[in-house]
């Protein structure tokens, strides 16, 4: 497949997936009461922050590997001279003669294994949840259990799109989502107003299953006979476990330290902080979207400096639909506002200058995050953690200094400074091997036993 067509459709598929999840939400909360779409809402968050764990955990690990590259998600690889499963590789990780056939076997293989892997974890997880939620009082805890009965289908079929990523056929991740789409509306527009949260739980994650199903048999086509090792996935060296944390760390912080700004302060903040981000909901899709399915597109790029040149132009790009965005919603007239947010859209309009130069500049410090993925997986944990930390203590002292407004402006100093530190970081990565620093890529893990 063309590199412009495996852009258009990844894009498309990364469209898809969150406007499933935007409509399951929608037709949710009209068939349900206030109370029973709270409940639903509620269960719907706890599988939102499992999937983040999942796809930190076994998705983004497997999508930056390359047909020729290290072992699946190991801080490892080559920059010439002999790889660990004894091919030859050249320089820049290329293997030589019929080692590229054995590269794309074993590319495969971390396909099957991470699928595996998420399923059977999902299970030893769900299974216990919905045990132990079935045996509880009260409709939240059956949502949870039917919850916990139907990890293994939206987890599993999840993963699965980051292999049909890492194999560079991201058409098949499009067309099993446009199922998941189908499948899900269809199911969820067959039940009957008032439906509990259990109910629409459970038919929501069964709706998975056709998707689920036509990717396996699509991956087995692609992948069978290719060797299995989920043992690699327990390795100490697995990013994965670098990634969860950078995924708590950069989701948690932030939520948390903006629900204790209003308990210690003014409670009207935190309304107005998640009214302002939430209108800029579409362009946290595409952040996403970049670190987690941006590297298989880099990697079809010959070298280091065309895929930092293209990431460059990616944060170009995202920074000015940021900006465009912005003064759109600027534009827009109070009762159109009050439509997206009822009584919190004066207070969020107020805040839109600082939430908009704040995600021009995530917009930039994402791709240089990207970047930093690709070219050494090891530095975006540092970089996550410390001004993660920074932004909390400028969110705080701006709302010590100026209210509502510096708390905005202090968010957005945090991603100023988050996104230049990414590219000073990258700017230092490249000109490494200018300076005989030796190759970019981590030191072998040690071997299993």
């Amino acid at each position: 497949m063309r590199a412009r067509t495996a852009i258009v459709c990844s894009v498309a598929d990364q469209g898809v997936a969150a406007l499933t999840n935007i409509l399951v939400l929608v037709a949710a909360a009209r068939l349900s009461t206030v109370e029973g779409f709270a409940r639903f809402s509620a269960v719907y968050l706890v599988f939102t922050v499992l999937l983040g764990v999942s796809g930190a955990y076994t998705g983004q690990p497997l999508v930056l590997r390359r047909a020729s590259g290290p072992r699946a998600g190991t801080e490892s690889g080559t920059d010439g001279g002999t790889a660990r499963d004894g091919t030859t590789a050249a320089p820049g990780g290329a293997l030589s003669g019929g080692a590229e056939h054995d590269g794309r076997a074993e590319l495969g293989g971390a396909c099957r294994s991470a699928v595996l892997f998420t399923l059977l974890a999902a299970g030893t997880a769900g299974l216990p949840l919905a045990a132990v939620c079935l045996l509880l009082p009260g409709d939240t805890a059956r949502a949870l259990a039917m919850l916990g009965l139907v990890l293994p289908v939206v987890l599993g079929q999840d993963t699965l799109r980051y292999a049909f990523s890492t194999l560079q056929t991201p058409h098949l991740a499009l067309a099993a989502d446009l199922v998941r789409l189908a499948g899900a509306l269809g199911a969820l527009s067959a039940q009957p107003h008032g439906a509990t949260a259990a109910r629409l739980v459970l038919v929501w994650g069964l709706s998975a299953l056709p998707a689920l199903l036509l990717s396996a048999v699509l991956l087995h086509r692609r992948t069978a006979g290719t060797p299995r090792r989920m043992r690699a996935l327990l390795r100490r060296g697995h990013l994965g476990r670098r990634f969860v944390v950078e995924f708590g760390v950069g989701n948690a912080t932030g939520q948390l330290s903006v629900l204790g700004l209003g308990a210690v302060g003014n409670p009207l903040v935190v309304g107005a902080l998640r009214g302002a981000t939430t209108l800029f909901g579409p362009l946290n899709v595409l952040f996403t979207s970049a670190t987690s399915f941006g590297p298989p597109l880099l990697n079809r790029l010959d070298d280091d400096r065309r895929r930092v040149r293209a990431a460059a132009a990616l944060a170009a790009v995202l920074a000015a639909t940021a900006a465009a965005w912005a003064v759109l919603l600027a534009l827009l007239p109070g009762s159109a506002g009050r439509q997206l947010l009822g009584d919190t859209w004066p207070v969020a309009a107020d805040l839109l200058p600082a939430t908009g130069s704040q995600y021009a500049a995530m917009a930039v410090g994402t791709c240089g995050l990207l970047a930093l993925r690709v070219l050494d997986p090891r530095t975006t944990l540092a970089v996550q953690v410390v001004f993660s930390l920074l932004a909390v203590v400028l969110l705080a002292g701006g709302y010590a200094l100026a209210g509502v407004p510096g708390a905005a402006w202090g968010l957005c100093l945090g991603s100023v400074c988050k996104a230049l530190a990414t590219w000073t970081r990258v700017a230092r990565l490249r000109r490494r091997p200018a300076a005989g620093a030796g190759p970019l890529t981590p030191a072998p893990a040690p071997s299993r036993p």
